[in-house]
Order: C-alpha cells, then sequence, then structure tokens
C-alpha cells in the first residue's frame, strides 16, 4: 500500500481561458483540459456577444442593413458592406456604374491593409512584441482618415450604397491615396525587419498550428488561413467581382505544411499586394457616375430635392421604404480580410429581406481550434488564437 501511495500520478485541470477580452480577440471563452501545460482539450465556447445582427437585418429595409453589416467584422466594416451591396445588386440585376467599382476595390483594399495591420500588431503583442502594434497603428491611421475624408466614419465607414457609392470622392481624396501608395512599401519593411528573422519569433510561429492544405479544405478554411497551407484559391481572381479582373495581382501562399509563421507570411505579402491594386486603381480610375441612375434604386441629387416635388417624393419613397427587389434568392461570395465573406438573402418582392444569412469567414476558421491545439503548450495556444485573426463579432454575429 505505501509503494502505491508513492507512485506518480497524473490528473488533468480544467481551465477557462477567456472569456475576459486580453489576449483572445473578443469575448471568446476557450475550455482547456490541461495535463501539466500540455493541452489535451481545447473547446471554443461562443456566444456571448449575442449580437442577432441576421434577425436584426430582417426587420429593416436593405439599406439600413448596411450599418449592421460594417459591425460584422467591425475591422474590415466597408468590405463586409460591399458583400451585401453586391448581393442586393444581384437579386436587383443591376450593376453599378465602373467609376463606382474601381472605388469599391480601392476602399476594399485599403481596409484590407488596415485588417491585416491590426492583426499583425496585436498577434506581436500577444506573443511578447510591443513595437509591431505601435507600427500597425501608425498605417491603420492613414487609412482611417481616408475613410473618414470619404465618408465622415472612421471605424465604421458607410461609403458604400446599394446601386453604387454615397458621393463621388472628395477634393483632396487622391493626392492623400497616392501619399500612402508611395510610401507604404518602405513602411512596410519595419514589420518585416522587426518580426520575419526574429528568433524569438520564429520559435513562437514556426512548426505551431501546422494545417496540411487537405485538411484546411476539409476544415472549410478560407482566405489567408487556407492560403497558408497553400491552398491556390482567391475570390477576387477566380470568382471576380467590381472589376478586380481588370488589375494584376498575385496571390501569396504558404508551404503545404502550414504553420502559424507561414500565415504570417501570407498576410503579409497580402497587404503589399493590396498596396499594389490600390496603385492600379488610382492610375486607371475612369471618370463617370457612381450610382446608377434608376430613381427605383438611388437617391435624387440633394439640389433636385430641394427644388423638385417628384424628387422629393421620390427621395421620401425610398427612404422609406427602400429598394424593393424581386422575389428570390441568391448568394454573394468576397474575399474579406478574414477570408471568404458570404451573404445570402432570400427576397418576396417587399423593402425588407425574408432571410439574410452570413457566412462569417472567423466562425469558421476557429472551429479547427481542439484540432490545432491538442498536444501543443498553453502558451502555443494564444498565438492559435493570433494566427486565427478572429473578431468574436463575425463569430457571433
Amino acid at each position: 500500500m505505501d509503494n502505491l501511495l508513492r507512485m506518480p500520478r497524473t490528473e488533468t485541470m480544467v481551465i477557462n481561458v477567456g472569456p475576459q477580452h486580453p489576449s483572445t480577440h473578443g469575448v471568446l471563452r476557450v475550455l482547456v483540459e490541461l495535463d501539466g501545460e500540455l493541452i489535451l482539450r481545447a473547446e471554443p465556447d461562443i456566444g456571448y456577444l449575442h449580437r442577432g445582427i441576421e434577425k436584426l437585418c430582417e426587420n429593416r429595409t436593405y439599406h439600413q442593413c448596411l450599418p449592421l453589416m460594417n459591425r460584422v467584422d467591425y475591422l474590415a466594416g466597408e468590405v463586409n458592406n460591399l458583400g451585401f451591396c453586391l448581393a442586393v445588386e444581384k437579386l436587383l440585376g443591376i450593376e453599378v456604374p465602373k467609376r463606382a467599382q474601381y472605388i469599391r476595390v480601392m476602399i476594399a483594399e485599403f481596409t484590407r491593409i488596415a485588417s491585416h495591420t491590426f492583426w499583425l500588431g496585436t498577434h506581436a503583442h500577444d506573443l511578447g512584441a510591443m513595437t509591431p502594434l505601435f507600427y500597425g497603428f501608425r498605417e491603420r491611421e492613414k487609412i482611417l482618415d481616408l475613410c473618414e475624408m470619404v465618408s465622415g466614419g472612421r471605424m465604421f465607414p458607410l461609403y458604400f450604397r446599394v446601386g453604387g457609392l454615397a458621393a463621388d470622392l472628395p477634393e483632396g481624396f487622391i493626392p492623400k491615396a497616392w501619399e500612402f501608395v508611395n510610401e507604404f512599401p518602405e513602411k512596410w519593411k519595419d514589420y518585416d525587419n522587426l518580426l520575419t528573422e526574429n528568433i524569438i519569433w520564429k520559435e513562437r510561429t514556426v512548426g505551431v498550428g501546422v494545417m496540411t492544405a487537405e485538411e484546411a479544405l476539409n476544415w472549410g478554411w478560407s482566405g489567408p488561413m487556407a492560403r497558408g497551407s497553400g491552398v491556390d484559391w482567391d475570390l477576387r481572381r477566380d470568382r471576380p467581382y467590381s472589376s478586380y479582373e481588370d488589375f494584376d495581382f498575385e496571390v501569396p501562399l504558404g508551404t503545404k505544411e502550414g504553420d502559424t509563421y507561414s500565415r504570417y507570411l501570407v498576410r503579409m505579402q497580402e497587404m503589399l499586394q493590396s498596396n499594389r491594386i490600390i496603385r492600379q486603381v488610382l492610375e486607371k480610375l475612369p471618370p463617370g457616375e457612381v450610382k446608377v441612375s434608376d430613381p427605383r434604386i438611388s437617391l435624387p441629387p440633394k439640389e433636385q430635392v430641394y427644388s423638385d416635388i417628384s424628387a422629393l417624393i421620390n427621395h421620401f419613397l425610398l427612404i422609406k421604404e427602400g429598394v424593393t427587389p424581386p422575389k428570390g434568392e441568391v448568394y454573394q461570395a468576397i474575399e474579406a480580410p478574414k477570408g471568404e465573406f458570404g451573404i445570402y438573402l432570400v427576397s418576396d418582392g417587399t423593402g425588407q429581406p425574408v432571410r439574410v444569412k452570413i457566412r462569417a469567414p472567423s466562425f469558421v476558421n476557429l472551429s479547427a481550434m481542439n484540432r490545432l491545439a491538442q498536444g501543443r503548450l498553453l502558451a502555443d495556444m494564444i498565438a492559435l488564437i493570433g494566427t486565427m485573426d478572429i473578431v468574436l463579432a463575425d463569430v457571433d454575429r
């Protein structure tokens, strides 16, 4: 009996990581079973945000849904709005003017860079590097300044509309955009010099969260998460929308045995490619209108509203009742910074959607948490949450 009492025993311990915000990128609770510091099980527990955005949209006009879409992935609001506008325009059977398409691409790529710089700063900060956070916010603030110029909003700009844009680019925007495009490659080198060959960074990321291309597809991964494992798929190139086919860019890929470091390299290169697309937009930006000239879809010019009674009535009806797509259903997918962002809409012919379903990339990516964390140390789980670039509003909606 004494010998039995002296024998070593292994007992597991279950702890909560979250739902407090630090290092979980939102109100995420992960139920972790540990054997010492070794993870045996890591089950994400979601649902703390109580957003209910999809049901809220079903009680609003299509245009009233845009502020809600802004808050799904709140680091890439205008990209979400682009997906929603494209879905409604598909229902309506319309195509917005070329100038509006180009400007949409430019704003979407600015948003991608802003999202990736925020990811880079917070991911590095989670693993102990503080400087990249300040450098990332340096460029992100310049992009938010540009968003403020076109819409008046910074984190939640509302510039896109069903049928085009709220207005044309304001005076002074293009020189500011050129300034950013010309400066960004040099600024990007600061991130690269700090992290890419940093031995501590590589120790924390290389070999952590390995996922093969086949496994990534089986888990439903998309965007940088899938491309980090070598999956050669980008909706901007393979299912182009909003004139992406007019622009020349590369799709960065990681290794077939994708890990946290590989996904870091993919997102780093994506920022440069986004900058390359913006440069081409500025060079090729066509003249013309920025919204469809259909009074059933686009608001009349303000000067007409103040002087023409028919324009005033048209304005009133569009604000009150909204656009009325014909009966039908559509699915529209776009390449958001975190992966495939999809909008499924069902219309009954009225001014409000009957059903709205959002295919949020963070939700799908997070589902593989247990698969990635098993057998790793507890400290590695923080790296895994960071590499997924999740936003909890994109998970809970």
